[in-house]
């Protein structure tokens, strides 16, 4: 399965008062492995940053004036994501300035272009209701280092996005490990390794208290909410 994480950086917060978009970035996922495949571009807004964006994201008009404009980076866009699936932190916001843009230009709607869309913010909030579900909290809550993030960028935020998703839906993943199209027929198959007695061990087994486990049931909960089926953990349970 093809994966695009897609950010952007705009103007403003609304495209319909003439904010634009003046960044985005798309990192590829095939098969829920990053393949560094991505696509960026700085777009010339034709017009000034509100200042509280400016202070977001840091990018000036002087920086942005020699940039292609949307028009020159709609077809790459667009070929770019056909097809993938989009996954964005906060989608609605995004699709609208794309939308906005493609509107601009006579093309059908952004989403039109792409197979589905997953909205990670709509995954944190089912999976951590009532707590922060930033990009920052999530990178904090799933131990991803965001140290080098002082300003936002459509691509930065993208690659970390792409952990943060794949932390967020751990367990997707075929746990069967098929061997390549490229193994040589004639390979020999490795021997059997010794086993261990484990009946002649003394090992200490710690059960898990009520705390741990209704713990355990909130996070495989939030998992099942997300997914839309039972994780991994509770097949055949």
């Amino acid at each position: 399965m093809r994966q695009l994480i897609l950010d952007t950086e705009t103007t403003g917060l609304n495209p319909r008062t003439g904010d634009r978009i003046i960044e985005i970035g798309c990192v590829e996922l095939l098969n829920r492995r990053l393949t560094g495949k991505n696509l960026h571009f700085y777009v010339n807004p034709e017009r000034d940053s509100d200042p509280g964006a400016l202070a977001v994201h840091g990018l000036t008009t002087e920086f942005l004036s020699d940039k292609p404009k949307f028009a020159e980076i709609a077809e790459p866009l667009r070929d770019f994501v056909q097809g993938a699936e989009l996954i964005i932190h906060n989608a609605p916001f995004d699709i609208g300035f794309l939308n906005a843009e493609f509107a601009r230009l006579g093309l059908p709607p952004f989403e039109q272009h792409c197979d589905g869309i997953i909205d990670t913010l709509a995954q944190a909030k089912s999976m951590f209701p009532g707590k922060r579900n930033s990009l920052d909290a999530l990178c904090d809550r799933f131990g991803i280092s965001n140290a080098h993030r002082t300003l936002h960028g459509a691509l930065l935020d993208s690659e970390l996005l792409a952990d943060v998703y794949l932390a967020m839906t751990r367990g997707q993943e075929n746990l069967v490990i098929e061997l390549g199209d490229e193994t040589p027929a004639n390979h020999e198959m490795a021997l059997p390794l010794p086993g261990i007695a484990l009946e002649a061990l003394d090992l200490l087994v710690l059960a898990a208290s009520d705390e741990e486990q209704k713990a355990h049931e909130a996070v495989l909960d939030g998992l099942d909410q997300a997914l839309k089926a039972s994780s991994v953990w509770r097949a055949g349970a």
